[in-house]
């Protein structure tokens, strides 16, 4: 007698369509790579390899680490060649090994950037003060394992207890408030924290880096899904972070750009007050370590679809967020290199001092 929806009818039905009809092992990237589709790992770093080269003037790949099966963890390195000295804007995608929508969008914002940045003033100015580095996808092997064996996989593939069950959920695996809440000690666990903080290759090697850089990184995003939200820190704690008012301005300037592409609705807030309680999470951590703006988006939709969001939504989810995106990083550009200052570099001092002479020996 309960009344009930069908949200969807056949869910393998949108699993397939999410999955390209040719699966080949050996399948190579075409030229024109289609970013409104679902990409398995394989053809990932063979676009990873293909957008530095085609954008060699722009791009770098670089090593970060290793996966627990091994592989390898590349990010990419946007920077515009500049003589001035730059910070940096992090973001990583993938965490979660089902949410397909958020490697996807950092494929799509990679494009986006080296295709517009001739072009849009906003791109063109913050590129000439800020570094991008863009880790694609940050739990590897368990992307590969969402494709291959389980759709709704989450964690990565580290094996536990002898191997009779597997996977960290890497996003409570950071060294913030590590295991204090809303975690599990359960390996078979969705939530399961890990045995430590960073006691996932994946989280340390992504840790060690940032740690290494945390002076020159003003701003940490990290996409998910789903339920859209602008998740601000803190999740383990409902104290705010000394920033609080600025960070929710931020974000709420962000969900608002969001909004106007095509009326999607973002909420904004802190994890603990408006989701739930968590620990361990890279955002929490990124801003306990003092990066000034850490960011966790959870992208579309808010659960008809959930983890299996249908590729015709990846262009819209995209285009929307990416407006956000840039919100955020456009706001941080000029709150650290405001328009009206200027950086004497050699040749500036040199012109600046030639001047002040002929302007004294024009009043003398």
């Amino acid at each position: 007698m309960i009344s009930y929806k069908v949200l969807i009818p056949d869910v393998q039905e949108l699993v397939d369509q999410s999955m390209p009809r040719e699966r080949s092992s050996h399948r190579q990237v075409p030229e024109g790579y289609v970013y409104t589709q679902y990409h398995p790992m394989e053809e990932i770093y063979q676009w990873m390899t293909q957008i530095q080269k085609s954008n060699s003037e722009l791009v770098t790949q670089h090593y970060l680490g290793k996966t627990i099966e091994n592989r390898t963890m590349y990010y990419l390195q946007i920077s515009q060649p500049s003589d001035k000295t730059k910070k940096i804007i992090w973001m990583d995608c993938g965490i979660h090994a089902r949410e397909w929508i958020s490697p996807a969008f950092c494929q799509w914002f990679v494009k986006e950037i080296l295709q517009n940045y001739k072009s849009d003033p906003k791109i063109s100015r913050f590129l000439q003060n800020l570094d991008l580095y863009v880790l694609p996808v940050l739990n590897i092997d368990g992307y590969i394992y969402s494709w291959e064996k389980d759709r709704l996989w989450r964690k990565n593939r580290s094996p536990h207890m002898n191997g009779t069950c597997y996977g960290t959920d890497l996003n409570r695996n950071f060294n913030s408030s590590w295991g204090s809440i809303g975690v599990s000690y359960n390996c078979s666990s969705e939530i399961f924290c890990g045995s430590g903080p960073e006691s996932e290759p994946e989280t340390r090697a992504v840790a060690q880096f940032i740690e290494r850089k945390k002076s020159d990184i003003l701003c940490y995003l990290t996409i998910h899904s789903y339920g859209q939200y602008i998740l601000t820190p803190y999740g383990s704690t409902t104290k705010p972070p000394s920033n609080s008012e600025e960070l929710m301005h931020v974000a709420e300037e962000a969900a608002a750009a969001l909004m106007g592409k095509y009326g999607t609705s973002y909420k904004v807030g802190s994890t603990s007050l408006i989701l739930y309680s968590n620990s361990g999470s890279s955002r929490d951590w990124a801003h306990m370590i003092g990066i000034p703006f850490s960011y966790t988006f959870e992208l579309r939709d808010k659960g008809t679809h959930g983890f299996v969001l249908p590729p015709d939504q990846i262009q819209p989810t995209c285009e929307e967020t990416t407006l956000a995106v840039t919100t955020i990083i456009d706001y941080v550009d000029q709150k650290y290199f405001p328009a009206g200052a200027v950086m004497l570099t050699s040749s500036s001092l040199g012109l600046s001092l030639c001047l002040i002479v002929v302007l004294t020996w024009t009043i003398s």
